[in-house]
């Protein structure tokens, strides 16, 4: 099974499962506010939820940003349909892309004021992942900036000794029994294992241009396991 189709199968049950995580809408939020805190609040902003999921990111991103204009892009169209089953304000857009496969000048290449990216980046194959990087970069307007949310326990012990324990108490057998979708849960465990350290993806980011990168850790049992990185395209 693909990592869309795992996706896809899970997708509406996927909400019920996320909302299970103590803090999961929380850091969500303090995600969507760090990137409005650093575009600015202004009219006629524009912002990419890249990888929007059902939905969630973008709700906070929303929330954040009243009145701004929101593209959600997501690979999975399960994920998507239940994205689009929501009520949106006007300016609230959905549409399908993959992340190291975008369309840079369909999309509006330097237009986006800021990208919110919520657990995407290590579902992106390492090969492919500094080409995702730039197409973010690519979209982004001078000035603009990307936040991202993501999980990271490479080189620290103690992150992958919490988050081990988390997944295979917790979260892939919540996912059996809830989803009967053992594929998708057991591919989140390996994913954020398998995924760049801290420093790795942070150096990722400067070496596609961006600067002012900076990161921070997650509060509750996701210390150390979550994060949340900020950087900006330079002027």
């Amino acid at each position: 099974m693909t990592t869309s189709a795992a996706f896809d199968r899970g997708a509406s049950r996927y909400d019920l499962l996320v909302g299970l995580n103590p803090g999961y809408h929380q850091e969500l939020r303090r995600a969507a506010s760090a990137l409005v805190e650093r575009v600015g609040r202004r009219s006629g902003l524009r912002f990419i939820d890249l990888a929007c999921g059902t939905g969630a990111s973008t709700k906070a991103l929303v929330g954040a940003a009243p009145g701004a204009e929101v593209l959600g892009l997501d690979a999975s169209h399960g994920m998507l349909e239940q994205a689009e089953g929501h009520a949106w304000p006007s300016g609230v857009t959905f549409d399908h892309a993959i992340a190291g496969e975008l369309d840079v000048d369909r999309l509006g290449r330097g237009a986006y004021d800021g990208i919110l990216t919520c657990y995407l980046f290590r579902n992106v194959p390492s090969h492919r992942r500094d080409a995702a990087i730039s197409e973010v970069y690519e979209l982004l307007a001078p000035g603009g900036w990307l936040v991202v949310q993501e999980y990271s326990v490479a080189g620290d012990r103690r992150a992958r000794l919490v988050w081990d324990a988390v997944c295979k108490a917790i979260i892939i057998p919540l996912g059996v029994l809830l989803d009967r979708n053992r594929d998708l849960y057991a591919y989140l465990w390996r994913s954020v294992v398998q995924f760049d350290s801290v420093s790795r993806f942070g150096d990722r980011l400067v070496a596609a241009g961006f600067t002012d990168v900076a990161h921070r850790t997650a509060s509750g049992w996701q210390r150390g396991v979550l994060h949340t990185f900020v950087a900006r395209k330079e002027l």
